[in-house]
């Protein structure tokens, strides 16, 4: 069985948006979402600057009830509120807290990289140290473990498929779509939650501060920040928040009259086995590659018909080797390589949600037909300079947009890579 999967229902908590439509309006006006973080300095911070969501709070506030509120924390809330905008936007409706009944045909993959630190970091050590471990409560257990996130959501939706959270650091988002969509395929589901999420906290992005692999170069001019492509990128720009596709066969859609975003082609993972270059912070150019051609083998697609990338591109020094990469997968010379942006330069590096905010990002482009500007790299890299011109400034419309592909190469070296197609009946 090799089932056609397509997208029906998408939601996005970002730095620049809450929300699709939102969202959408960030992308098309090349918004950026990172802002100045007092407490960084305080905390000793070389980079003060961050892609927080704005008004997250509020929105759970107003969605889920004092009790569900209790128990999440900032990586919860914003798992729970994406996925709930997905499964609505899908036009499925969100049970009752007291209703029975489950739903067994539909499940959840939603990664994190690093979620529940802000708890780990706020309560869990502190109360340890000073022997207070009957304030931790009865939550925390469920607010640290990785999995409480997709638990969380199948609590919300009574989900009865697979739910489980996956983690391969910064290409967590992008290998839970590439895992739902081998689970429908297969006939073991026929709607999956698939995405990432990862909770605002300092102590999340402290170990990178130490690293000296965020910018430190622009804490007076957040914006400006997040610099992917650029002669002057300094570092990535760290970003919390979430984001989620609802996949589903294509008949289970069809059966019911679900509105069809886009459709997924194939997609694939792999490690470049820390060799040739590749090592726990860097890829081997060659594993990229090869996940690149397998996801659009899987695709059964050739390079060729590749129209945009929403590439990795963190505003590191392995930004011009993903270009090298993008150029021999693909088999394209700078005269005929596609648009490739970078959603980062507008919201920064979310890690583990990374890939879910920017496959979100590429559904919204493929559907309306535009490439989002990828902003604060006026001054290209030299070493792409030849392809300077497949980098959009500003706002690139493109009706005739079909495919479009996502990368993320994180951590570990590994890889996961997804091929989304326009929806045409």
């Amino acid at each position: 069985m090799n089932r056609r999967v397509v997208v029906t229902g998408i939601g996005v908590v970002a730095p620049n948006g809450i929300g699709a439509a939102a969202f959408e309006s960030a992308l098309r006006e090349g918004r950026s979402g990172v802002r100045l973080v007092p407490a960084l300095r305080e905390l000793g911070f070389g980079c003060l600057v961050a892609g927080v969501p704005e008004g997250a709070e509020r929105r759970a506030e107003a969605i889920f009830d004092a009790d569900q509120l209790l128990a999440m924390n900032s990586n919860h809330r914003f798992a729970c509120l994406a996925a709930v905008e997905a499964w609505e936007d899908a036009g499925l409706r969100r049970p009752a807290n007291d209703e029975d009944a489950v739903d067994w045909a539909a499940g959840a993959v939603l990664g994190t990289g690093i979620g529940g630190m802000d708890t780990i970091g706020e309560r869990v050590v502190p109360l340890t140290d000073a022997g207070k471990l009957r304030r931790l409560g009865s939550t925390a257990v469920e607010q640290v473990m990785a999995s409480g996130i997709s638990a969380r959501v199948a609590g919300l939706l009574a989900l009865g498929n697979q739910v489980t959270t996956n983690s391969s650091a910064c290409s967590t988002g992008t290998e839970a779509i590439a895992e739902g969509l081998e689970r429908i395929r297969s006939g073991r589901a026929e709607r999956m939650l698939c995405g990432g999420s990862e909770g605002a906290s300092p102590y999340t992005w402290a170990g990178f501060d130490a690293m000296r692999v965020m910018t430190r170069a622009s804490n007076d001019a957040p914006e400006r920040a997040s610099r992917p492509m650029s002669a002057s990128a300094a570092g990535f720009v760290p970003a919390a928040g979430a984001g989620v596709l609802l996949l589903e066969s294509l008949g289970s859609a069809l059966e019911r009259g679900a509105t069809i975003r886009a459709e997924v082609l194939g997609g694939a993972v792999n490690c470049g086995g820390h060799r040739g270059g590749g090592s726990m912070t860097a890829p081997n150019p060659d594993g990229v590659r090869r996940c690149i051609r397998a996801a659009l083998g899987d695709a059964r697609i050739e390079p060729r018909a590749v129209d945009a990338i929403n590439g990795h591109l963190t505003a590191t020094g392995a930004d011009p080797r993903e270009i090298g990469s993008w150029a021999a997968a693909l088999e394209r010379s700078p005269a005929t390589f596609p648009p490739i942006t970078s959603t980062k330069s507008l919201i920064g590096h979310a890690l583990g949600a990374a890939g879910g905010i920017e496959s979100v990002a590429s559904v919204l482009m493929l559907q309306g037909g535009f490439v989002h500007p990828s902003i604060n790299c006026e001054d290209v890299h030299a070493d792409i300079a030849a392809f300077a011109a497949s980098i959009p400034h500003e706002l690139r419309v493109m009706p005739d947009m079909r495919v479009i592909i996502k990368a993320g190469f994180g951590f570990g070296d590994v890889n996961a890579c997804v091929v989304l197609r326009k929806w045409e009946r």
